[in-house]
Parts: C-alpha cells; structure tokens; sequence
C-alpha cells in the first residue's frame, strides 16, 4: 500500500454489529440501551441483503409489466404487493398502472377508488404537466400511486396501444418506476405498447396443472412474437394458494428457470387468499420476504 494513500472510514473504522429491528434480539437491545447488541439472525441479514438490492440506484424511468394468459393466477395480486414494495423499501416515486381492459381490479385490491380512472387521465393528458396534475388521476396506497383502470367494458376496449404509449410517457417524466397490471389476453392492443415498453417483464403462473402450463404458453407466445430476449431476462412468479403434493413444485421451478433469469415462489397468505384490500403489515413474513426478493430481481436490473 502506497504511504500516500488515503485513510478512508472502511480502513480505521472497527466494524460494528448491525443493530436488531425484529425478535428477542431487538428486545434485548432496546432494554439494555444499546448496551448489548446480540447482532441481527440469518433471517434477518438476508432481508438485509435483499433491502440494499431493493434501493438500488435508478438513473431513470424504469417499466415492469405483470403478464399472464389466464386470469385467476394472482396477477393483479402481484402487480400490487409488487409496487408496495418497492414504493416501500425505496425513496423515489413508484406507480402501478391498471392496463386491464376488463375492468380490471387493481385499484380495488389497493385503494377501493376507481371513480377516476385511465380513461379521465387521457382525455386531460394535453394538460398534465406537472405531479401535481398527475396526482388528480390516481389514488394512493401507502407511498404507492395507483392509475385505475376504466370500468366501463365499452370504453376500456378502446384503451389502445397508441394510448397506452401516451399514458407511460406522461408517468416516465414524473415517476421512477411504472407498474403495469396486463389484461389475461395477449393479442390485444394495449398489451403490444405494454411489451414494447418494457424493461423488466412479470410473469406469473402457479404450481398447477394449468397454472404451469398456461405460464409456459405464455412464454412460449412471446417466444413466437419476437420477445425471446425478454423472456430470457423475465422473472416467472409461482403463486402457492393452491399447492398439492401430486404435483412435483421442483420440476415445475426446473423448467421456468431452464427458460427465464429466476422464480420466485410466493406462499400461501391468508391475508392474499381474502381477495380484498392489500396491506404490507398483514402479511406473513415468509410472503413479504419473497416479495422483496422479486424486488430485488427487478432492481437488478437497474443499471443496466
């Protein structure tokens, strides 16, 4: 080491035991002061590890589309702890988009507030020039934003690919990172600009006969419709509401991951199985954990 080198915090600072936030371990900490410090568990230093790949630096706008064939998946699920989380764990500004043209239920499951919708953000969209404006079209959960979708049938059909781009390059100015909950149907219009918008692609299916096997269509779809580099680079998301010990959930995990970049299985959650509004608190660690590691696949990505 050259004499002149610089003396720097890593080289004369003795490293300290990370403080406790969870179990006996905080209690212990927090009742002697600081005093003792039995350091964090395993679990906890891997959700450390996970947080830190979660706040990974975003030089600019980044989108995620939540894709599947069939509904009932636990897409929109997804979609919304998905954005919880990472508005959450994170500093900058997250929004999640509902491009359902079915009337679709992401707002439902985030805020109950579907009165304005996409559709109203359109019609103003000439107008929009600032977060402020933006923030009359959507509704928050958390630190989350949330763009309803239209629920009128009749209108959200003509929710094109046209104005799809329209809507994600308003959000790209003012937020960080733009969530898109897709419609089931792949061939639609709006679902083409969501694929051609994309950085990071979410597909999700479940350790069933016909949840593995319409994820592996979907795949395969987007294979035969030149998106073969996308979903390379995709994370598969297996919902585990429905798990049965005939099926062999490791062979299932095998093949997405001899197709895609990783999977992320997310367990059974009473909170989720209710079908009604989300809430990061109520769910179980276990749930959250493998949320924050889709998370932390997503942020990966980042600089690139």
């Amino acid at each position: 080491m050259s004499g002149n080198s610089p003396l720097t915090d890593d080289m004369i600072v003795r490293p300290r035991a990370q403080r406790p936030t969870m179990g006996w371990r905080k209690a212990v900490y927090s009742a002697s002061g600081g005093r003792l410090n039995p350091g964090v568990s395993e679990a906890e230093a891997a959700r450390n590890v996970l947080l830190r790949r979660v706040r990974r630096h975003l030089p600019g706008a980044h989108q995620i589309a939540v894709s599947s064939l069939k509904g009932g998946v636990g897409k929109t699920t997804v979609s919304a702890v998905l954005g919880l989380t990472l508005a959450e764990h994170r500093g900058d500004r997250v929004v999640a988009l509902d491009a359902n043209p079915d009337a679709g239920t992401l707002a439902d499951r985030l805020t109950g507030e579907v009165g304005v919708t996409v559709r109203q953000m359109l019609d103003n969209i000439d107008s929009i020039d600032s977060l402020t404006a933006v923030s009359h079209f959507t509704s928050l959960a958390g630190r989350l934003q949330v763009l309803a979708s239209e629920q009128d049938p009749a209108m959200s059909e003509a929710f094109n690919r046209g104005e799809y781009e329209q809507i994600c390059a308003v959000l790209a100015r003012f937020y960080n990172i733009i969530i898109t909950d897709s419609g089931t149907g792949l061939v639609h219009s709006a679902m083409e600009g969501t694929l051609a918008l994309a950085d990071s692609l979410v597909v999700v299916g479940a350790p069933t006969v016909d949840g593995a096997s319409r994820a592996s269509k979907t795949l395969d779809w987007l294979v035969a419709h030149g998106y073969a580099e996308q979903v390379a680079d995709a994370v598969v998301v297996l919902c585990c509401d429905r798990v049965s010990p005939e099926i062999d959930r490791e062979r299932v995990r095998a093949h997405f991951l001899g197709r895609c970049r990783a999977v992320v299985e997310i367990p059974f959650d009473p909170h989720l199985a209710t079908g009604g509004r989300l809430d990061l608190g109520a769910m179980r660690d276990e749930t959250q954990m493998a949320f924050l590691e889709l998370g932390a696949l997503i942020a990966d990505e980042f600089s690139a």
